[in-house]
């Protein structure tokens, strides 16, 4: 770990990339988390990068990425850009020696995830991957009843999601999350990639896994429609299916064990249910106003040397297999 980082009484982030995501889910945490400091911004629209440092109070901002990852007064890099441009940004924040948050996925295939590890582990650099479910309290909650065996052995866990064609996909316009070029598995890469990060948090490793997509609507070239099965190194198998073009909206998942299950949304707000031999419990756990604010201070902690952060380099490679193998490579 970089001492002058760990020891520093504020760690001063810049954020290449401030795009929609940074806005209120997760660049504001980066302000509202003890021992951290947004300093710089970097955008390559000059003019909307000055803007959004205005507005969130950020002293720099930058239109060159180059500038900002080695201004002497930036500890720490986020790196919150479209998936295919990781990997490039990425080797210079780790040629710089700085610790890295990366927007997930953490590249749009696993060898360029891959790329991405090593260049951080070889210099024992620290690396999280924006995977911030593992950190939010509703599935801490959820790891919890499965830890103290609320549903005993587990067996189980399935996994549908669908939504309707947007406007914008009905469109023709560009989008970048339904181009293959940048991700295969359009919203799959986008969405799905959250929940099977969260799984294997919650149950281990996914060991074994196979699947099949489609394109079945033709509005863009990424696929539309996937399913997939697999198996957790614990022997838990798994099923899931995601499709984009659907007339409602659902997002269902179900981990059934020997003596109950558990259900639970991964993007909506709703209760979370244990059902069980004592009856049903329902749990309603908001999320925070900056939904990747635990995930941030998770990440002060593990700088820190408190506590090893829930989603790292590590964990982000294997999601990144997984995600491959599902979509054939």
């Amino acid at each position: 770990m970089d001492a002058t980082v760990a020891t520093s009484p504020n760690v001063r982030w810049g954020i290449i990339g401030c795009g929609n995501v940074t806005e209120v889910k997760s660049g504001p945490a980066y302000q509202k988390v003890v021992g951290f400091e947004l300093k710089a911004v970097m955008r390559r629209d000059a003019e909307k990068c000055a803007d959004y440092a205005k507005r969130h109070g950020v002293h720099k901002h930058y239109s060159n990425a180059d500038e900002l990852i080695n201004d002497p007064e930036i500890d720490a890099i986020y790196i919150a850009t479209p998936p295919d441009s990781h990997l490039y940004y990425a080797l210079k924040v780790a040629a710089a020696g700085k610790p890295c948050c990366i927007e997930k996925p953490m590249a749009p295939t696993y060898e360029e995830s891959l790329f991405i590890y090593n260049a951080f582990s070889e210099q024992n650099i620290p690396l999280f991957i924006a995977y911030y479910r593992r950190s939010l309290p509703r599935f801490e909650q959820i790891k919890k009843w499965i830890d103290e065996n609320e549903i005993g052995t587990v067996r189980h866990i399935s996994w549908h999601l669908s939504k309707s064609a947007s406007p914008l996909d009905q469109s023709g316009e560009y989008n970048w999350r339904t181009d293959a070029i940048v991700a295969k598995g359009g919203y799959f890469d986008d969405l799905a990639s959250h929940g099977i990060d969260l799984f294997e948090y919650l149950l281990g490793n996914i060991e074994k896994v196979t699947g099949f997509n489609t394109n079945q609507q033709g509005l863009y070239t990424s696929k539309d429609a996937i399913v997939a099965s697999w198996i957790h190194e614990s022997g838990i198998t798994g099923i899931g299916s995601w499709n984009f073009g659907c007339a409602t909206r659902e997002d269902i998942v179900q981990i059934r064990g020997s003596k109950g299950k558990i259900e639970f949304a991964i993007f909506e707000e709703e209760p979370i249910i244990l059902t069980n031999e004592k009856g049903k419990t329902e749990q309603f756990i908001n999320h925070p106003e900056n939904v990747q604010f635990y995930h941030v201070q998770n990440m002060r902690e593990h700088l820190l040397g408190n506590a090893i952060h829930p989603s790292t380099g590590k964990s982000g490679l294997h999601t990144s297999w997984v995600l491959e193998q599902i979509l054939g490579g």
